[in-house]
């Protein structure tokens, strides 16, 4: 089953693609709550490169690596990769009259509800607009 989030966000395209593909960007908005953080991402953007971001609860209870491979890139439009449990994710940027819609097309996983995933996601996908939109003001 595929799950499909969305966020606009209020800046231009170079902005926002800068912020999803540039580690450092990544470590600024790459968990769900206040409560995680991600103090590493590595990021091999080209097809067969592979990406690695660290995912830990701040007070070091729990952590976990997001990692997959690129399937597919085209820059400034898509991204397409797979994880290691060989889920598919597309993301997508789409501009539009007031910055850009990036949707984002995941394969659910079976540990947690769709609606976990969901909420999930979409968290991790406000992070990244709360903190694109911070850099572009």
């Amino acid at each position: 089953m595929k799950i499909s989030i969305e966020t606009e966000v209020n800046a231009s395209l170079d902005i926002v693609w800068s912020g999803w593909v540039t580690p450092e960007d990544i470590t600024e908005w790459n968990f769900a709550t206040e409560e995680w953080c991600c103090p590493r991402a590595e990021i091999e953007l080209k097809v067969g490169g592979k990406f690695n971001y660290r995912m830990e609860a701040k007070d070091g209870s729990m952590g976990f690596d997001f990692e997959g491979r690129f399937t597919k890139v085209s820059p400034k439009d898509s991204i397409h990769f797979e994880l290691e449990d060989n889920r598919v994710v597309t993301v997508q940027f789409v501009e539009t009259s007031n910055g850009v819609r990036v949707i984002e097309a995941f394969d659910a996983e079976d540990e947690n509800s769709t609606e976990q995933q969901k909420q999930g996601w979409q968290c991790i996908l406000n992070n990244f607009k709360k903190h694109v939109e911070s850099k572009s003001n």
